[in-house]
């Protein structure tokens, strides 16, 4: 963190840069984080919103962009995301869309930030129908990891993080998969994060817009969704997707196109971190958050459906097929 100014003024020159960040992590680190920038040329300015999934809105993205305005930020100029996912994909939104795009940076602060949402370009904000069903696909000038920030988590948000990192092992990476069996959350840091980010820039490299084995990082997701929103977001986006991938696993068991050991090793992997492999939310509600996802193509969405560890395949569905096969997970 401390060198953040170096690194970024090798790819993008000192100007006016702002620093968006959330109520929990700009206390921790921005001020750290601003004068590694200072030292490096750059201007200052700072926008910091109260933290949570509740505030990734349209509310917080105008009032980003008015304060951008305000400031009468160039395309010339900079904005850097430091914390979680939400501060990423708010930020890279506003950037992807003010003045028709400028340059951003990520800094992620969070385990799930920076195997998954810092990587690759997908920026959102969320609607009351459903979660980033509003955004764009802007990537990023530079992402810095500062594994540090990690230490400063409790248990809790470094384990929602730990969901992503299951879901890498579970779609491409048997042995990465064994190495979280075996260590939990005591796994190696900096292996882990490194590898999950190799798999995923691997992935956007060959299918940046999620038009075909992108979709496949989406394990999990459309169930975990579903949770999320029909919890109001008090349940934990990594919490849902591990719900969400033993739940689509055990669905795929149903229909024949996974053996239930692998549903079974799973979940006691899951259970190690803490995670959960159910929910107690029906079918139907999950089912009416499917109608909205992201993933859908008129009346067909395409499902995740693992086969065993490192090999999962997506399944184009008809709709009227989807609350049959979630039932089945349930």
């Amino acid at each position: 963190m401390e060198n953040a100014g170096t690194y970024i003024a090798r790819v993008c020159n000192p100007s006016t840069c702002v620093i968006i960040s959330d109520s929990n992590v700009f206390p921790l680190y921005g001020n750290i984080l601003a004068d590694a920038l200072k030292s490096s040329g750059y201007q200052v300015y700072t926008f910091v919103f109260s933290a949570g999934e509740t505030s990734k809105n349209a509310k917080t993205y105008i009032e980003i962009l008015e304060f951008l305005a305000s400031k009468k930020i160039t395309r010339s100029d900079l904005l850097i995301a430091l914390g979680g996912g939400v501060v990423g994909d708010i930020t890279g939104f506003a950037a992807a869309t003010y003045l028709r795009g400028i340059p951003y940076v990520q800094i992620p602060t969070t385990l799930l930030a920076m195997v998954d949402s810092s990587v690759g370009g997908k920026t959102a904000i969320d609607l009351q129908a459903g979660k980033n069903l509003v955004g764009a696909f802007y990537q990023p000038k530079v992402v810095l990891c500062d594994l540090r920030a990690l230490d400063s988590l409790s248990p809790a948000v470094f384990q929602d993080g730990c969901a992503e990192v299951i879901k890498y092992g579970m779609l491409y990476d048997p042995i990465l998969f064994d190495h979280l069996a075996e260590h939990n959350v005591n796994f190696s840091r900096e292996y882990v994060i490194a590898r999950c980010v190799e798999l995923k820039a691997d992935v956007v490299c060959h299918d940046e817009f999620d038009r075909g084995e992108r979709q496949k990082l989406n394990l999990g997701h459309t169930i975990g969704h579903g949770i999320e929103s029909a919890s109001s977001y008090r349940i934990s986006h990594g919490q849902a997707v591990a719900a969400g991938m033993a739940i689509i696993t055990k669905a795929a068991c149903s229909i024949g196109e996974c053996d239930f050991t692998v549903y079974q090793l799973l979940c006691r992997v899951l259970e190690h971190f803490c995670l959960p492999c159910s929910t107690d939310y029906s079918s139907d509600t999950l089912f009416e958050s499917a109608l909205s996802d992201k993933k859908r193509s008129g009346k067909t969405v395409n499902l995740i459906i693992p086969r065993e560890v490192g090999n999962c395949i997506i399944m184009p569905t008809p709709i009227n097929r989807v609350h049959s096969i979630i039932e089945a997970g349930l």
